[in-house]
């Protein structure tokens, strides 16, 4: 219940997000259903159901990674001064976060599957009234079991995650923190092991490329290997980004060159994993429109809906970590200001930093691309 009074006395903004938030979920629960729809439709030898639900787990994580990020921006439910007083310490609030991303989710979910009905024709009164039903194994009963399973999903798996991610962290000697530890402390590990992963996708990939007909591989392999790249370049973002910094401020750097390398360094965790996610989605996409016109058969409407919510969640996730490190920054903002300095130089560090992950990040995105696709020409 206080979850919802939260949503409804929040600003516009934050609203949008959880909106975008819901909508995200509602693709996935109809993607999932579509899948159900699809298994009880009959069996399906050449391309199993199964195999079809695997293809869900991008989009889900995708979304999940959204929803996570949400949370982490809310302001509501961010732990304050004071709120201790009446039971909303840092372990509760960030109960409060993970009850808030459930409902939105919850609220996707429902809307997935009205509309599923709507298409299938159980639902009447409005257009396009069973308009997928050969589509979606209208004449067909679905469990319900399956259809409250694959429909809780995404809220149980986006809740566990916020509850997780928000989880109050201690010091050596025991005192809670409300938020993220000093990240310019230590550099990011797991640049070694993002690097690895990402070799051993991209040869998953080259193998199961070559080791079947026709161009594309084996569908699983092709999965099983991009998940791999995803998950190594999102280990290695962080690490990315603060290399970035700690170069760019090297060599005798005047104000702007130190500002931005500073930044980078201390941004490096919050915008270094969904920077590693961009460029595995990316890199994606680039390897799959170099092989389309290779393909026997036009991808299908479920798989463009798919691949439109991987690409929309991924950069969402990234737009509102960089809200979360601007939002981060307000108070050395303000004080530098009131050093003198000026409103021009920071928009120009800003810019710097841009430039420099662009410079970085695109050639490595592109070389990622290559890697995976050649193997899969024919």
């Amino acid at each position: 219940m206080l979850a919802l009074r939260l949503s409804r006395g929040s600003h516009p903004l934050v609203l949008l997000r959880r909106l975008l938030v819901a909508t995200a979920s509602a693709g996935v629960g109809f993607l999932l259903l579509c899948t159900l729809a699809y298994a009880v439709s009959g069996p399906h030898p050449s391309d199993p159901a199964l195999q079809r639900l695997a293809w869900c787990l991008a989009p889900l994580a995708a979304t999940v990674q959204f929803a996570v990020a949400v949370a982490r921006t809310d302001p509501a439910t961010r732990p304050r001064q004071g709120l201790s007083a009446v039971g909303l310490g840092p372990v509760r609030m960030s109960a409060l976060a993970a009850a808030s991303t459930a409902v939105s989710c919850a609220l996707g979910s429902t809307v997935a599957l009205l509309f599923f009905m709507h298409l299938r024709g159980d639902l009447s009164g409005m257009p396009f009234d069973g308009d997928a039903a050969e589509l979606l194994a209208a004449g067909e009963p679905l469990p319900l079991g399956a259809v409250v399973l694959l429909l809780a999903l995404v809220p149980v798996v986006g809740a566990g995650a916020a509850a997780v991610a928000l989880r109050p962290r201690r010091r050596r000697d025991g005192e809670l923190l409300d938020d993220e530890p000093e990240y310019a402390a230590a550099p990011p590990g797991g640049l070694p092991w993002g690097v690895a992963l990402t070799a051993v996708g991209v040869a998953i990939e080259a193998y199961t490329g070559r080791s079947t007909e026709g161009p594309g591989g084996t569908p699983g392999g092709v999965l099983a290997g991009w998940t791999l790249t995803a998950v190594g370049l999102a280990m290695a973002g962080p690490g990315i980004v603060h290399v970035c910094g700690r170069v760019l401020q090297s060599l005798r750097p005047g104000a702007m060159r130190l500002l931005a390398g500073r930044a980078l360094m201390d941004d490096a965790r919050r915008i270094g994993r969904p920077l590693g996610v961009v460029c595995a989605v990316v890199s994606a996409l680039i390897a799959a429109s170099a092989l389309a016109g290779e393909r026997p058969e036009p991808f299908g409407p479920l798989t463009a809906l798919g691949a439109t919510l991987v690409v929309a969640c991924t950069v969402a996730t990234l737009l509102t970590s960089a809200v979360e490190a601007r939002q981060a920054r307000t108070a050395t903002r303000a004080g530098l200001l009131e050093l003198g300095a000026s409103a021009a130089l920071l928009q120009a560090t800003a810019m710097l930093r841009a430039v420099v992950l662009l410079a970085v990040l695109a050639p490595l995105t592109w070389a990622v691309a290559e890697l995976a696709a050649l193997p899969l020409r024919r």
